[in-house]
Order: C-alpha cells, then structure tokens, then sequence
C-alpha cells in the first residue's frame, strides 16, 4: 500500500486501483477521478495522506489508456472480481453445507479446519467486501433446505464487515467470523422439518426453536471451542432490552460477538428471503434497524454497519434522479446517506464504466428497486 499526500495529487488525476482513506473506506474507484472537491473535504477534515495499491495517472493518460483499450481493461476486472466475488461465494456456501451435514450426522465440528476456512474469508472480506456485497444481493435466494448454510455464510460477511469497522485485532476478528458462521448450529439438533419447511411454525415448534442457542452452546463446549465462540452461541438472541432469550440478559452482560452477530443476523434476516416471508429491500432493511425498537440492538453495533454498508447498503438496486437504474457499488465516508453508485447501461465517451457519487442537491437515489425491476 503506497502513501499519496492529498495536495500533490494532480486535479481530477485517476489512479490504476481504488484510493483509500485510513486504508478502510474506499474514496475513488479506478475509474473515478480524484476531484478538487474531494482534496479539499479531506484537507478541511485534516486528512493530509491517502492510501492506494495503484499507480497514479493525469486525466489525459487515463484517456489515452481507455483509447488504447485501457477501459475494456478497467471494465474486465471489474467483471473478473465480480466472478472472483460469485465463485466465493459459493464456495463458502457449499463448505458450510458440507460442514453443516457432517455435524448433524456425526455431531463433529474441525476447529482447526473452520480457522483455516475462515482466515482466508476474514481477509477476503477485508480486502473486496464491495464486490461479494453486490454478489450477495445478486445471486437467487436460497431454498429452505439450504437456507440455515446461506444465512450463516451471509451473517458471517456482515459480522466481518462490522468487526473490521469496529476495528477489532485480527486475532478477535478470526473469533467473530467463526462465532458467526456457526452461531446456529444448535439448529441441527432439531428435526430438520423445523427449520427446513415452507409453513408457518407451529406453537410446540417455536418452542424447540427457542432451545437451539443452549444447544449450540452445549455442542461447542463439549468440543473444546473457546469460551468467546461458545458464548456468541448462546448470547446471540439476547437483547439489548432483556426481552431475548434464552436468558434474558441485557446491555452489559451480553458479549460483543453477540451483540454483533445479533445485529448482522438481523439484517442478513430483514433483507433476505425466508422460508415464511418475502425479502425487504437493504434499504427498508436498515431504516428498521436504525429505528432499533424497544432498544433491542446495541447501537455502537448499528452505528457501525450503516456506516459500513450506508443507508443505502452496496448491492442494492435503486432509481435515481435522472430516471436511470443502477445499483449502490460502494459507501461515502463522510455521509452514509449518499453512497457511490454505478449506472446501468451506460459508459463514458472514453468507454469508462459510469460510477457516481450520489448528493443531496446533484444525483441523488430516489427509492430503491425489487429485483423484478432490474433488467441489466
């Protein structure tokens, strides 16, 4: 990673990588110029270096490369990181199902084998959360019967992301992520009819339900997982009100893995299919949990995942003010209500990828939109 002073990059210059701030939150995209504007918010927050992987370029070598194909080339990797982001993915996906099966027929879960896993899917997530973001909100929902994988892989994305933001060591970054990946495990010690139906719960059902943190615990302290990821476990349907289960504690006594995977579930939950409802936008998604009703979330926790995704989380799909469609491609440090978006169906002159940062008085996203109104 290479330090830019903000007052001797060059106006409206592009750089051959994304442009950092505090070498977390993306500035500019490869094909996003580095304006006046932008020098003077960082210089006037007293932020005097950048942060990037990249080279530096004049708006005039940027256009000479797009001439030369430099674009397509821009264009390509997007499109190659975006497979890179789905293959991931589905590996992590079908992983976790293999995992899943094997501890509900042997009752064995590989510590070691799941830290393995899981550090490639910390630093992963660190270094390319904007493309698997956007690949979680573009692959199909999952089926009921791979529902219980594809919630734990999706909450464990979202965990990573707020622990990153939270600025957790690496060493308790590694302990969230795989706290987070089997937080429900003690699902699988209920009959599968449970949690894998497309009905409505009955009375006797949810009261099972209601046993899987205890469960889980039980399973994990019997295999010798640390106390931390065991009690994530246990902790993550507790509230920050008391009004969770299956202890009922509050505030203070529920651990921070729990209070972050309490949130990340919740949101993976409000806007993802389930088996007994249809899914709500990212946005709907999380104007709920920032209402926190009943004061159920820690709100450190909630604070960190709209400033992580923003308002408007990456990967969602949304109409904007001049009537185009695009899709929500990276957050806005200083304002999450106004993130970065790419629009769809359209290139610069120069054959660029059209990414812009959305404003209260210029582009702004007028209301999101459902998957059956996207035609990419």
């Amino acid at each position: 990673m290479k330090d830019y002073l903000v007052k001797g990059i060059p106006p409206n210059s592009f750089f051959t990588k994304a442009v950092l701030l505090d070498k977390a939150f993306i500035l500019t995209a490869p094909e996003m110029p580095f304006t006046p504007e932008m020098s003077e918010i960082l210089e006037k927050w007293s932020f005097s270096t950048v942060y990037s992987e990249g080279d530096q370029s004049s708006a005039s070598d940027a256009s000479a490369a797009a001439d030369d194909g430099g674009a397509s080339l821009t264009q390509q990797s997007d499109s190659e990181k975006m497979e890179k982001a789905t293959e991931f993915y589905k590996g992590l996906l079908a992983y976790t199902e293999i995992m899943f099966t094997k501890a509900a027929v042997s009752g064995d879960l590989d510590y070691k084998d799941i830290t393995d896993r899981i550090k490639d899917m910390v630093e992963y997530v660190k270094e390319d959360r904007r493309f698997l973001m956007r690949v979680l909100k573009n692959v199909e929902p999952a089926p009921s019967k791979t529902y219980l994988a594809s919630h734990s892989v999706r909450s464990t994305i979202i965990s990573i992301i707020i622990g990153t933001y939270l600025k957790l060591p690496n060493h308790r970054l590694l302990e969230l992520a795989i706290a987070a990946l089997i937080h429900e495990v003690g699902m699988l010690k209920l009959p599968t009819a449970i949690f894998m139906n497309d009905r409505p719960l009955n009375d006797s059902e949810k009261k099972a339900i209601v046993t899987h943190p205890v469960l889980g615990y039980s399973m994990l302290k019997s295999l010798d997982f640390p106390l931390p990821i065991c009690l994530a476990a246990l902790e993550h349907h507790e509230r920050e009100n008391g009004g969770g289960y299956p202890r009922r504690l509050s505030s203070e006594k529920i651990s921070l893995y729990s209070k972050i995977i309490a949130v990340a579930c919740s949101y993976e939950a409000l806007s993802s299919k389930r088996p007994h409802k249809e899914e709500k936008d990212g946005y709907t998604g999380m104007l709920e949990l920032l209402k926190n009703e009943g004061k159920q979330y820690d709100d450190t926790v909630v604070k960190a995942l709209v400033l992580s995704l923003s308002i408007y989380p990456i990967g969602l799909y949304v109409l904007l003010s001049n009537n185009k469609k695009g899709q929500v491609i990276d957050v806005n440090p200083e304002n999450p209500r106004f993130p970065i978006v790419q629009i769809f169906g359209e290139t610069s002159p120069d054959g660029r990828i059209i990414t812009m940062q959305t404003t209260q008085d210029g582009l702004n996203i007028v209301r999101p939109l459902t998957r059956a109104e996207i035609d990419v």
